[in-house]
């Protein structure tokens, strides 16, 4: 994303982010739309017609209070949006280690919406959590260029005499990065991530029925993410360039892969949280950063200085306290109705009377929800679980 935002302009021309948000929606609702007919599929009698599999899909979408999605859906289509705009203004890796601050307010939605109430231990780590990024984010704050590449838009109502157009042409061709701008960005899509978190969570908790295939919920949400990400972002902020140059105008591989990488990424993390543990997530997330860091590093003239790898150390030290399980016992065992797994603090609830079938419903006092859970439903076996301090 980050280089897709910086590379050489494509045919004079740098895409328009509206658009990549709104195919990824597009590819979003494709994707859950194929594993929610492949799990209908599996729960159907082998002879049924096609006709009726769309028939009873379109129904689970479109049925009951599917309309009340479409307030996270906003959300997520404003945080996506903003994403882009840090990411253009910041480099890759900062950007990674600061966007970490979404558990900071997924967790303080939680409190104010949900009502649940943090351990002295989770107050503690989210504290070091906003140390930790302050640190990385106090050098690069200092030194901010005083535009940024966000504000630098086409000459589209200049004259071609305008003394000043070749230094414009050249700030296209190689865009000045805004530390502030990049940071403030950053700073609301966290806060954007954790409230379309937690009213999507407050939502499935609300709704009814409960046992609605998290596939289709996707699909829902995915379907009305294109009316924000099409009437808001392609025609109304960027509807004018776009009838000037085209819908594709700036498009390239490394676009495209960013895309792709965009959509098909939260499908991927949710399927190993789903069938790993916090443990798997904390290793992926430090395992994200490294690369981020290396990569920037070897592609992008990053310099990784001390502030950097202290400030790095203390968020990625800070999530892992934040999710550490309480191996202190307090209340005894007992047989859970239903086996909870954790999605980036999304929690599903598998139903063992029924074989197959999924519930949604909220997760213990103190969990996030991070953003938009995707795993297809699975069968599974009753688990003993601690209701207060471990997961199943």
């Amino acid at each position: 994303m980050h280089y897709s935002r910086v590379m050489p302009l494509v045919n004079g021309q740098r895409y328009h982010t509206s658009t990549s948000v709104f195919l990824n929606e597009v590819i979003k609702l494709g994707i859950s739309l194929t594993m929610a007919l492949y799990d209908m599929s599996t729960n159907l009698p082998t002879h049924t017609p096609a006709t009726a599999l769309f028939g009873n899909l379109i129904s689970a979408v479109f049925t009951n209070e599917s309309w009340k999605l479409a307030i996270p859906a906003v959300l997520y289509t404003l945080q996506n949006t903003l994403q882009y705009v840090a990411v253009s203004n910041l480099d890759a890796a900062t950007f990674q280690v600061t966007y970490q601050l979404k558990i900071l307010t997924t967790a303080i939605f939680s409190v104010l919406m949900l009502g649940r109430t943090l351990s002295p231990r989770r107050w503690a780590s989210l504290l070091i959590l906003i140390i930790g990024v302050s640190i990385v984010q106090f050098p690069y704050a200092s030194t901010s260029e005083p535009t940024g590449l966000e504000a630098s838009a086409p000459l589209t109502k200049r004259s071609a005499t305008y003394e000043g157009i070749e230094a414009d042409v050249a700030m296209q061709q190689n865009p000045q990065m805004n530390a502030s701008v990049g940071l403030v960005a950053v700073l609301v899509a966290c806060a954007l991530s954790g409230l379309a978190g937690v009213s999507f969570e407050k939502i499935l908790k609300e709704s009814t029925p409960a046992n609605t295939s998290l596939w289709v919920r996707n699909c829902q949400l995915s379907f009305w993410s294109l009316f924000p990400s099409l009437f808001l972002g392609v025609l109304w902020m960027d509807g004018e360039n776009i009838a000037k140059t085209s819908f594709f105008a700036g498009y390239n591989y490394v676009v495209w892969a960013a895309i792709i990488f965009q959509a098909s990424g939260g499908v991927i993390v949710a399927l190993v949280i789903n069938y790993a543990d916090n443990i798997a997530k904390n290793f992926a997330t430090s395992i994200s950063i490294i690369i981020s860091c290396l990569a920037s590093y070897f592609f992008f003239d990053f310099k990784i200085t001390t502030s950097y790898l202290v400030g790095t150390s203390v968020v990625l030290f800070a999530t892992y306290l934040y999710s550490k399980a309480d191996h202190t016992r307090t209340t005894p065992l007992r047989i859970a109705d239903y086996e909870k797994t954790t999605i980036d603090g999304n929690p599903l609830y598998f139903d063992t009377e029924r074989a197959g079938s999924m519930a949604i419903t909220p997760p213990r006092a103190g969990g996030l929800s991070t953003s938009r859970p995707g795993t297809p439903t699975s069968e599974r076996h009753h688990f003993l679980r601690d209701s207060d301090k471990r997961d199943a």
